[in-house]
């Protein structure tokens, strides 16, 4: 039973050692935000962070995997807040999304090894595919987070972390039936 901590967890799969590591996190812990691309390692929307590392976890084994420190794009940061997380925002460095948590995931991982990296560091280091063309405004975002952690810039608008049950439940608004409801019976 290959075992591993997982966003501050431990985490036994009873899979078999040989599975990647994608798909232990996405099939077997409920962790989707890692996501399958082209299971061949090119196109890193898998990018998880192993021992601080971003790697692509469909290359990794569990087998691989085992006694390691795993982080994915929901343990990154649970109310959003880290600067990469902002800045993708607040630079509209997300289109569709699908490459997105793999984008965060290797920019951190960058930011965690150099505060200040110049714009050709920042495209040697991030190796995701965005089919949707996002670059310019990644590489300012990833700038931006810089600068945000370390402390010369903030972001005003940072995302919100979303709303609990409870709190959504009591924003829904009363619908009352409009005039073509009580018509329908006629």
């Amino acid at each position: 039973m290959p075992g591993m901590t997982v966003n501050g967890r431990p985490v036994e799969f009873l899979m078999a050692p040989e599975t990647p590591l994608l798909w232990a996190l996405r099939d077997a812990a409920n962790l989707t935000g890692t996501k399958y691309g082209c299971g061949n390692g090119d196109c890193g929307a898998c990018m998880v962070h192993v021992d601080g590392e971003a790697l692509r976890s469909c290359l990794i084994t569990l087998a691989e995997a085992e006694g390691r420190f795993v982080t994915t794009i929901e343990g990154l940061s649970r109310d959003r807040s880290h600067p990469v997380q902002q800045a993708m925002v607040a630079e509209q460095a997300i289109q569709c999304g699908f490459c997105t948590p793999g984008m965060v995931m290797a920019a951190a991982a960058l930011l965690k090894n150099n505060s200040a990296p110049s714009a050709d560091q920042i495209k040697a280091a991030i190796p995701n595919l965005c089919r949707c063309g996002v670059y310019p405004r990644l590489v300012r975002a990833i700038e931006r987070a810089a600068r945000v952690a370390q402390r010369r810039e903030t972001i005003s608008a940072a995302p919100a972390p979303g709303i609990s049950a409870e709190d959504a439940a009591r924003q829904v608004p009363a619908i009352s039936p409009g005039p073509a409801a009580s018509r329908s019976g006629e």
